[in-house]
């Protein structure tokens, strides 16, 4: 299935404050906002329907899964991005401050689904991944 033809998601996630969820995804991830209430906010993540929902009690991260040799947060969620909006991404969150769970780095070097992959969590704690394939046709690759 080409990207063109991809059917677009929703996702919820729980936020324990949604002015700090506002200013995450927002104006450092730069997401246009949709619809919100007192309790909730839409954002369109790349035509993708992501819902902020205010959660005071929510818990922390689930765990951790062992991936060359780092300890990726799961669960995560993110976007699959071209190479320069990757590293402009990435360069919009250093400039933010924005702490990394794992820095931007290159995964699988000259192998099947070489890629550039950073993790980082939201004001929430909830985990974030955004990668980036020299070869988006290798994303299932062997």
């Amino acid at each position: 299935m080409s990207a063109s033809h991809r059917p677009g998601f929703h996702l919820a996630i729980p936020v324990d404050d949604l002015a700090a969820a506002r200013r995450f995804y927002g104006e450092v991830l730069g997401l246009p906002r949709g619809r919100d209430s007192d309790h909730w906010i839409d954002w369109d993540l790349h035509g993708h329907q992501l819902v902020t929902h205010l959660v005071p009690d929510a818990t922390g991260p689930a765990g951790r899964s062992e991936v060359d040799e780092h300890r990726v947060p799961v669960p995560h969620f993110g976007l699959i991005l071209p190479a320069e909006e990757f590293h402009e991404l990435a360069g919009r969150l250093r400039d933010a401050h924005v702490a990394f769970v794992i820095e931007p780095y290159l995964r699988f070097p000259g192998q099947p689904g070489e890629q550039w992959t950073m993790f980082l969590r939201d004001p929430a704690g909830n985990a974030l991944e955004f990668k980036s394939f020299a070869d988006e046709s290798q994303i299932f690759a062997r």
